[in-house]
């Protein structure tokens, strides 16, 4: 991505149609290595589909799809391991899908205007759990703005737990 430039993203739910392109992305190494099977994978962005806790967006570039958001509050989960964060809190997860694009600064960009959407409409906190050995996802992270504040071990696995707080002006854009 040319440092001179912003570029807009939008994001849209996915639809069933979509789960195919998520598919083929979930098997790319750069993506295989930090999400699950694939498979069970499908199955459970497919349930989100119609969720009220989760929800699945297509990230878009200039009309073509690029990767894969999900927002989510752990308070709407009866077991959700985050749910001592602030009340409001969202947490998001994010895969670049095309490899091509990888390392280009599309996650940063990505994230901190979907964040700063996310404060403009309130959220005191966004919070985003990588793996403590996937150090490019957090450099990422860490460029859009996002902070760690703790370590976990979960029922997802090991997480640095990042977080952007609305109080301290992140996430924008």
């Amino acid at each position: 991505m040319p440092r001179n430039t912003t570029p807009r993203y939008d994001f849209r739910p996915v639809v069933e149609t979509d789960l195919p392109l998520i598919a083929g992305w979930l098997v790319e190494p750069h993506v295989a290595e930090w999400w699950g099977d694939p498979d069970e994978e499908i199955a459970s962005i497919r349930e989100h589909i119609d969720s009220i806790s989760v929800e699945p967006l297509i990230v878009e570039l200039d009309g073509e799809p690029i990767g894969y958001l999900q927002s989510y509050d752990p308070h709407m989960e009866d077991d959700h391991p985050y749910q001592d964060q602030p009340f409001g809190t969202m947490g998001v997860d994010l895969t670049i899908g095309r490899p091509d694009l990888v390392g280009q600064g599309h996650g940063s960009a990505l994230l901190r205007q979907f964040v700063g959407e996310l404060l403009a409409e309130g959220v005191p906190r966004v919070i985003i759990d990588p793996d403590p050995s996937n150090a490019r996802a957090i450099r990422a992270y860490e460029k859009a703005g996002f902070r760690a504040f703790d370590r976990r071990s979960s029922i997802y696995g090991p997480a640095l737990m990042m977080k952007i707080d609305a109080e301290d002006g992140g996430g924008e854009a």
